[in-house]
């Protein structure tokens, strides 16, 4: 296989070089693409160096079988002509093509069928908060349908990408000198705070990042499902955190649903109160699955459960959730 990664030198591009390593993707040429700033760079995989090549409207994408991309929905726009010309296909990890009808949105534990019908060979990666909820939601629409969801995230300073984290750290340093907290990626500083903010506010006051819950989770799970999200910054580096409240058809037992998480793909049970033990960010980042905990009956509602779950945003929210859909790629061309 002939891989492209666009945007190569950010944090996703650089998490998508560990996890193609990690899990030996078959690779016999990769080919690295960046910006102005990034060209010209050199990355070391599986032993070899890399050097970044421009990105520009060229031939370039000649050969390429499969081009993960993860530069900005505006980069995506403008080069998917040129990526897919010559009959790659482009998984896309901006919000670029996320709910276009003619490109399938994908989770491989949920839908991966959906990523066989791709009229304009273009796959679109969900948003990192989408991905971690309908994993663990899919465990629980196995049981019963799910009518209605709503949920708090608790999202990482790294879904704002490396600079973020950085300046968090910064921040965090400056306030214990005594010294103004820099506040460039964020609305305010968020060393100390939590910033109930995350992209940008649309015309029903919800933000851009709880709509894409909502309408992406409709899509990928092929559902009616209602969800109302508050996406909310907070100061830890790395891994999303999500509370999580869903309504289905009928009631659902604590033990039926420990036991649909136990067992379903992408998902580890992690739900032991009494010894102090639910998933963490701090303990999880770096880690594949999404992790679930403290699930229990909603108080409120008959047919309500409550559960707690904690992701790694940039390996499940983004770099692994794309090297999967190319895995299943390749599993049903070997099939053939």
């Amino acid at each position: 296989m002939t891989i492209a990664i666009v945007g190569a030198s950010g944090a996703v591009g650089q998490e998508l070089l560990r996890v193609l390593e990690q899990r030996q993707f078959p690779i016999t040429e990769l080919r690295l693409f960046g910006s102005q700033r990034s060209a010209g760079q050199t990355y070391i995989f599986r032993g070899q160096p890399h050097t970044v090549q421009l990105l520009q409207h060229d031939d370039a994408f000649r050969g390429v079988d499969i081009a993960f991309a993860s530069a900005g929905a505006g980069v995506s726009r403008e080069y998917a002509d040129d990526i897919t010309r010559y009959g790659a296909v482009l998984i896309d990890n901006s919000s670029a093509f996320r709910m276009d009808e003619d490109v399938p949105l994908v989770v491989p534990e949920v839908n991966p069928q959906d990523a066989l019908c791709r009229p304009r060979n273009i796959i679109a990666n969900p948003n990192c908060t989408t991905i971690q909820m309908v994993v663990a939601l899919h465990a629980i629409e196995r049981l019963s349908h799910i009518r209605r969801v709503h949920v708090a995230t608790y999202q990482a300073a790294s879904g704002a990408g490396a600079q973020a984290m950085a300046e968090l750290e910064t921040q965090y340093r400056e306030v214990l000198d005594g010294k103004p907290a820099t506040v460039r990626k964020f609305q305010h500083q968020l060393a100390y705070n939590v910033i109930p903010h995350i992209d940008v506010f649309t015309d029903n006051d919800y933000t851009k990042e709880e709509m894409k819950m909502h309408n992406e989770t409709r899509k990928i799970m092929h559902s009616d499902i209602r969800v109302s999200a508050t996406c909310v910054r907070v100061p830890s580096l790395r891994a999303h955190s999500e509370a999580v409240w869903v309504e289905t058809e009928r009631p659902i037992s604590t033990a039926e649903a420990r036991e649909a998480f136990r067992t379903s793909e992408g998902c580890v049970l992690m739900d032991n109160p009494a010894e102090n033990e639910y998933p963490m960010p701090l303990f999880l980042s770096g880690k594949d699955p999404v992790y679930v905990g403290r699930i229990r009956r909603d108080l409120t509602n008959e047919c309500g459960l409550s559960f707690w779950c904690v992701s790694d945003q940039i390996r499940k929210g983004a770099a692994l959730n794309a090297v999967q859909i190319a895995e299943f790629l390749l599993k049903v061309k070997s099939e053939i």
